[in-house]
């Protein structure tokens, strides 16, 4: 086993990987940029070292800072979380050139499943469905719109090096193609560092469900079962389940998309943790939609349905070990939900809200995971992703799953910044949500007839002005208040609070 870790990440899954690694005696180094010194990630590992500016581009994904800094403090081996260098295969392959083992699948699977292009290729000649579309990217626009013709709109356009949303865009018709590819190229561009972009068939409102698989590095391979991915808003899932409410109903999916992901993963010598995403569509049929080569946000209600530590098996697997686990060991267990609490405004089409987190009260008690990376005081830095925590629940069933969180939901208090904790609150409480009625264009579709609460967007406001009138009551000294929270005051919106 390893002696120590580097962690090429930040936030909360560097955080969740620093406490892996401390309960297997390893211990751990963590990297961090100029707006994270203060994280919490880097104040719980053993070790830490500062690998550049803020921007990503000069820092998190700087292959050669995080060698330094892994040859630097001794590390044996670099795990890379999710995001970032996750699946970048020049970085697993300097990795193995350095002789730094990657926790991770080779360099030449995430090479080839990395490429959606590639991997809908290799699924199609093992003969899993695919939606239809090009297996080449395309630059022309041309070239596109007749493609585009040929299959039907509307299309999808996709980055055929990422994903997370990033170089997409639906088309509705001729008249937006050229445009659209466009853009979805420039972004491809700026996310991913190549632009090459390709054609999909849009499935109008379909399910996303994915399939965890676990394989090692001498041919065994298994699946975990599915999690629901379905609600999402601009491609960026939201919440997840394990399992999912329509598996529930059709068991049989699960053996036919299980087995459909190990034949893909197998055919291209994956092995370690990795995840393959289908959408079903209203008949249940099933379409390969691509590979993830690392660890996935979502798989903490794996492995509280299945009892699984994921991250244990990916470093036994890294050091070569064996997986000791057969497909009829797999189990489900009642039923998990999980919530990415960020710092942004739902009300305000989800943008992001950077700042200082005043004050926060985390939720706890039987059934209850909370993976975060912040903390009272902590400064939500504007540079990266805005994930605070992800909030699980296990439940011995769906609904007593959903009050679980309601309940964890309703216990959280976070102020200073806005976040999406009320949104939550409602789309938990919504009857489609409730029947399991889920889809990826559900989002969009609560949005439009939700029926808004009064100030929204006033609550953290109102919370933190709370709190100060509460202080004013108690000091004598005068307590400085924001120029937002003195707006508020003088505009005699809140008189009651003096």
């Amino acid at each position: 086993m390893f002696q120590k870790v580097l962690i090429a990440n930040r936030g909360e899954i560097a955080v969740r990987l620093i406490r892996a690694l401390r309960e297997h005696g390893i211990a751990s180094v963590a990297v961090f940029s100029d707006v994270d010194r203060q994280a919490l990630h880097v104040r719980l590992a053993d070790e830490a070292e500062y690998i550049g500016p803020a921007p990503s581009s000069q820092s998190y994904l700087r292959i050669e800072n995080i060698l330094d800094a892994a040859k630097k403090h001794g590390a044996d081996a670099i795990h890379p979380g999710y995001g970032f260098l996750s699946e970048n295969p020049d970085f697993a392959e300097s990795c193995e050139q350095a002789g730094i083992t990657f926790i991770g699948p080779s360099a030449e699977s995430i090479r080839l499943l990395g490429s959606k292009t590639q991997a809908r290729a290799l699924a199609k000649r093992v003969k899993t469905p695919i939606i239809p579309g090009t297996e080449e990217p395309v630059n022309d626009p041309a070239r596109g719109r007749a493609i585009a013709r040929e299959i039907g709109y509307p299309v999808l356009l996709k980055a055929a090096a990422g994903g997370g949303g990033k170089g997409m865009r639906l088309v509705a018709s001729e008249v937006e193609f050229d445009t659209a590819l466009r853009d979805a190229s420039s972004e491809a561009e700026r996310a991913f560092r190549n632009s090459e972009v390709f054609i999909e068939k849009a499935v109008v409102n379909p399910r996303h469900i994915e399939i965890q698989l676990l394989g090692d590095q001498h041919g065994h391979m298994i699946h975990l079962g599915e999690r629901e991915c379905s609600l999402q808003r601009r491609h960026q899932k939201v919440t997840e389940e394990c399992p999912s409410p329509l598996v529930e109903l059709h068991p049989a999916l699960r053996q036919a998309m299980g087995e459909a992901a190990i034949h893909v993963a197998q055919a291209a010598g994956y092995y370690n943790a990795g995840t393959a995403e289908f959408l079903v569509d209203r008949n249940n049929n099933f379409y390969f939609l691509e590979m993830n080569t690392r660890l996935q946000v979502e798989h903490p209600v794996t492995e509280l349905v299945t009892g699984i530590d994921l991250v244990h098996w990916q470093l036994q697997i890294a050091a070569g070990k064996p997986l000791t686990l057969q497909q009829e060991d797999i189990h489900w267990r009642g039923s998990a939900i999980q919530c990415r609490l960020y710092a942004e405004d739902p009300w305000n089409g989800f943008m992001p809200s950077p700042g200082r987190i005043l004050h926060l009260k985390e939720p706890s008690g039987p059934g209850v995971r909370l993976d975060s990376g912040v903390y009272p005081g902590y400064t939500v830095p504007m540079e990266y992703d805005p994930l605070l925590a992800k909030l699980v629940v296990w439940g011995q069933d769906r609904l007593t799953a959903t009050a679980r969180m309601l309940r964890a939901l309703d216990e959280y208090t976070v102020t200073g910044i806005r976040t999406n904790l009320g949104f939550f609150r409602e789309i938990l409480r919504d009857p489609c949500y409730v029947e399991g009625q889920l889809h990826t264009g559900f989002i969009a579709e609560f949005l439009a007839r939700r029926a808004p609460a009064a100030d929204d967007a006033d609550l953290p406001v109102v919370a933190a002005l709370a709190a100060i009138a509460h202080q004013k009551r108690q000091q004598p000294a005068p307590i400085a208040a924001s120029a937002t929270a003195e707006r508020w005051l003088s505009s005699g919106r809140l008189r009651s609070l003096r």
